[in-house]
């Protein structure tokens, strides 16, 4: 049976999802219907689109309370416990220390001590204000700004999964590029989805092969957006408690029954590292972490 494919460019990345069943036309809608959620959400959750619901909280919660849409509030608030799960370690207030880096536009330099430790200030989400009653969001200072660079994927992919469910889809895989995969139900004749880790070494072995069954994969590497100096390889992902780049980690991944919280959770455990899988586990039941070291 020819499986039916879409795909979609979103969020600086191609979204593609793979479904099986014996009716293509029912299948084909139910995959145009997922990605046009995407979509909106990409226009919603963009960091640099102008018009975003992040860019109107960033532009304006440090002056006033905002209200954002309903299931961006909701989001925020999974932020918050997954800040607080993983000791700080995923934190969307990030945005200050990625302007510091250079990582915003551009492909990163080295920031002066000083530029650190004043982004640093505006980190954390102490910062972020939630009002329960109003469904309100405020800034309790200036130069506070948050991205979901880490988790918008993930949340994508989430909402997507729901709309096939919705629309009676039993089989079929979805991701979003190298960083968030979700498999519902088992290919046709197979027990499970396998998906290979692909090396940072570009050496050809894989890490592992996974086998999914209604569940998510995501992984977090430094490769992504990084740049060399003094033989050092500098990436994207920053120790929001620190302020320094992850350095002693090459690629984090985690499996998990949520695709919003395995997208933050493979950068919290970028940062953590191996020491912290027993913690992932703990924390999170359903959940498996895989770390590549810097350094074997």
């Amino acid at each position: 049976m020819t499986p039916t494919t879409l795909s979609l460019n979103a969020m600086a990345t191609r979204f593609e999802v793979i479904l099986h069943g014996d009716d293509p036309a029912r299948l084909r809608g139910a995959g145009e219907e997922a990605l046009a959620e995407i979509q909106r959400l990409d226009r919603e959750l963009s960091f640099y689109d102008a018009g975003s619901e992040i860019s109107r909280i960033n532009a304006r919660a440090a002056i006033e309370p905002v209200r954002p849409d309903p299931r961006v509030f909701r989001l925020l608030a999974r932020c918050r416990e997954l800040h607080r799960l993983t000791d700080g370690a995923f934190d969307i207030t990030i945005a200050p220390l990625m302007r510091a880096w250079g990582f915003t536009g551009s492909s990163g330099k080295i920031p002066e001590p000083e530029q650190v430790r004043s982004a640093l200030e505006s980190v954390g989400m102490r910062h972020v204000i939630r009002d329960e009653a109003r469904g309100t969001v405020r800034f309790d200072r200036p130069g506070v700004a948050i991205d979901l660079g880490a988790v918008g994927k993930g949340y994508a992919i989430e909402q997507a999964v729901e709309i096939l469910r919705e629309c009676g889809v039993e089989s079929a895989l979805i991701h979003g590029g190298t960083s968030t995969i979700y498999a519902i139900g088992t290919p046709p004749g197979q027990d499970a989805w396998r998906v290979a880790i692909r090396n940072p070494s570009d050496d050809g072995a894989p890490v592992d092969l996974v086998d999914l069954r209604n569940c998510a994969l995501s992984v977090s590497a430094v490769h992504g957006k990084s740049f060399i100096e003094g033989g050092t390889e500098y990436g994207h992902v920053i120790d929001p408690r620190t302020g320094r780049t992850v350095t002693s980690t090459r690629l984090a991944a985690v499996v998990g029954p949520s695709a919003t919280d395995s997208d933050a959770l493979s950068t919290a455990l970028l940062v953590l590292g191996r020491e912290w899988l027993p913690t992932l586990a703990e924390r999170f039941p359903g959940s498996r972490g895989i770390v590549v070291p810097a350094v074997e």
